[in-house]
């Protein structure tokens, strides 16, 4: 029996290596911060500084004395956590970072060529599904091809919604700001994970409306009256 005692244990710290618990999780993660805020890390971009400190961290613990076996068990799964909490965070920040340079670089239009109707047609759809943010999107790409076609602004491809806003807002002054506006709301429920709301489409779709009829003589006009 003693035997049989003895090789149990032998085999559990063979699996489970002995490393203390003698610090808390807030301790934890007050150590793994202050190893980040050191100098060498300052050139380091932020996925590779969590992944430094977290390893860095990892390391420290196992190399400190052994508190028993129940300490070993309880100190690995602490560590799981914090790995396993660790990768989740680069995956889902590189995850973010992908997505939001993507959409950035397709500019307001993405792929392929619309008509300013088919645009609006879409933006209808999906408003009649409460699908908002999309038809926002839609919306806005039916207003910047309408002011394409009818030569109000230059066709730009990879233009995002600020630079259309900011050149219909100079050709059409007295819509500059409802333009600025509707930029915002594009970027917000494109690229900001802002959910899109009905008010925010009834604004777009106001908008495009009221610039369908805008010319850019009677627009100046008005502005300077």
């Amino acid at each position: 029996m003693d035997r049989s005692l003895t090789a149990g244990t032998a085999l559990f710290s063979a699996v489970f290596p002995t490393v203390p618990i003698d610090i808390d999780r807030g301790e934890a993660a007050n150590q793994a911060l202050q190893e980040l805020l050191k100098p060498e890390y300052a050139k380091e971009n932020l996925i590779d500084r969590v992944m430094r400190g977290v390893n860095q961290f990892i390391g420290d613990l196992l190399d400190q004395e052994s508190v028993g076996v129940v300490g070993s068990v309880a100190a690995r799964i602490v560590l799981a956590a914090i790995v396993a909490a660790a990768i989740l965070a680069v995956v889902m920040i590189a995850r973010r970072t992908a997505r939001r340079g993507t959409a950035r670089r397709e500019g307001v239009f993405g792929d392929g060529r619309r008509t300013a109707a088919e645009h609006r047609d879409a933006a209808e759809r999906l408003a009649a599904q409460e699908r908002w943010a999309e038809a926002i999107r839609e919306r806005l790409r039916a207003i910047a091809r309408d002011l394409e076609d009818r030569v109000i602004v230059d066709s730009t491809p990879g233009r995002t919604a600020g630079e259309l806003a900011a050149e219909a807002g100079r050709a059409l002054p007295g819509f500059a700001a409802e333009l600025a506006t509707a930029a915002r709301v594009f970027d917000d429920v494109t690229y900001g994970e802002v959910p899109g709301t009905p008010d925010s489409y009834g604004v777009m779709r106001d908008l495009d409306e009221h610039l369908r009829a805008a010319r850019p003589a009677l627009a100046a006009q008005a502005a300077s009256s």
